[in-house]
């Protein structure tokens, strides 16, 4: 793997799906609750700390973060996909959350002073790094002396339904190929040692490593569709690329593998755990 082809790659890949993400924005932060809870309860994340978000994407997250900092603190969402941060910031004006900084940096090179935050969040990115080692130590040299962390990756794809069912009918199709073992992809952290060991390794101290279980919801298996093909901008590529008869084909083995989380009245509900952990400066 070139390091930087991939890079341009992802990054290319994120741009694109900026527009599909901010139509789900509502839905996903719904849905996923329970990890931001999680994550801002651990971090301790109080008024009048400064909180850093990293790969924030359209800005949930760090957003919920600057409410419970601002007007005394300060708000630093980061992304290495520009449209991203354009989301984020169009995002906070409608909230009203004027002070909030979002920033276009990437996550393995930190445009930011060491020692110049009180928390670091980052949510469900690291595991798509090229060098997740090389981020997490820019997240620790950022974070002030008893800093907290707080970082959330996908458990193991048997936990994660939601993700793996599609991205097994396209590799059954031959219309995606299989994941690459230690490549970097969702499930790239997903064994509790090597993230703890991670987050060891860059200078982090009082390292835990929890799970939490949520689901994702959609009011039909057309709706969850639409979510898919919006949020992947790979799948949606693969749509892209199909006749309407071999569109027709997809869809009809996509909704039969996930027929089983639809409910009598056709509302889906797939089931998602995340690995979360907490470390200290």
């Amino acid at each position: 793997m070139d390091p930087e082809a991939f890079r341009a790659e992802s990054r290319d890949r994120w741009e694109r799906s900026a527009a599909g993400w901010v139509a789900v924005r509502e839905e996903f932060r719904r849905d996923t609750a329970p990890v931001t809870d999680w994550m801002l309860e651990v971090a301790g994340v109080r008024p009048g700390m400064t909180v850093l978000e990293v790969g924030a994407g359209p800005g949930d997250l760090g957003l919920e973060a600057a409410r419970r900092v601002l007007p005394d603190g300060r708000a630093i969402l980061t992304d290495g996909a520009e449209r991203m941060v354009e989301a984020a910031k169009e995002w906070a004006d409608e909230l009203g959350l004027r002070d909030v900084e979002a920033r276009t940096m990437e996550a393995e090179w930190l445009d930011l002073p060491a020692a110049s935050v009180d928390v670091v969040l980052c949510r469900w990115a690291v595991m798509l790094l090229v060098d997740p080692e090389a981020a997490l130590r820019e997240m620790r040299r950022v974070l002030r002396a008893e800093g907290r962390l707080a970082v959330a990756v996908w458990d193991a794809p048997a936990a994660n339904p939601w993700l793996t069912r599609v991205h097994e009918v396209l590799v059954e199709r031959g219309l995606a190929e299989a994941a690459v073992a230690d490549a970097p992809g969702p499930f790239a952290l997903a064994d509790r040692e090597r993230l703890a060991d991670l987050l060891w390794g860059a200078g982090l101290t009082g390292v835990r490593v929890d799970a939490v279980d949520f689901v994702f919801r959609a009011r039909s298996l057309d709706d969850w569709w639409q979510h898919v093909v919006q949020t992947s901008q790979r799948t949606a590529d693969v749509v892209a690329g199909l006749s309407p008869a071999e569109h027709y084909a997809l869809r009809d083995a996509v909704d039969a593998v996930y027929a089983p989380f639809a409910d009598g009245d056709g509302a889906v509900t797939i089931p998602a755990r995340t690995l979360v952990a907490s470390a200290e400066a």
